[in-house]
């Protein structure tokens, strides 16, 4: 992977080359100057990674990444059409400079990845749960043999 951490501020970067596929790049974008998808931010965003297409395939790119630069033009200030227009005249190798929010990681760095969802975990739950329910049931003898 082609990232680098951008300065702490929770962000990474990475330059992202797609093939243009017939059907095209594979994505759709929001965002632009006259198109705000987050309010202040004229940004362009991935809004959908299409199926099957370019983006899809190659497996980096997703939805939610800012886009900063296409072929080294930087996005910036760029209304919504022209920000497409630029897309759909990139050529047929394609470079993304693009910008991911970090994820916060709880537990060692690169412990990700390993099949569980980073959630509490099911033990958790079900042993207060148990030991609830031992606690009732173990009350509820005691009251018994009481009458």
């Amino acid at each position: 992977m082609n990232g680098s951490v951008a300065g702490g501020g929770g962000f990474s970067e990475e330059v992202i080359s797609l093939t243009r596929r017939p059907s095209g790049l594979g994505f759709n974008i929001v965002g632009g100057t006259d198109q705000q998808y987050i309010s202040n931010d004229s940004s362009i965003y991935v809004s959908r990674i299409k199926k099957d297409g370019a983006a899809y395939l190659d497996g980096r790119l997703q939805e939610g990444d800012k886009i900063l630069a296409v072929n080294g033009r930087d996005l910036k200030d760029l209304r919504h059409k022209d920000a497409v227009e630029l897309f759909r005249n990139a050529g047929y190798d394609v470079s993304l400079k693009i910008q991911r929010r970090l994820q916060p990681q709880n537990g060692p760095v690169g412990h990700r990845d390993d099949g569980e969802s980073g959630g509490l975990p099911l033990a958790a739950f079900l042993v207060p749960g148990l030991a609830l329910a031992a606690a009732a049931v173990w009350i509820l003898l005691r009251y018994r043999q009481r009458m």
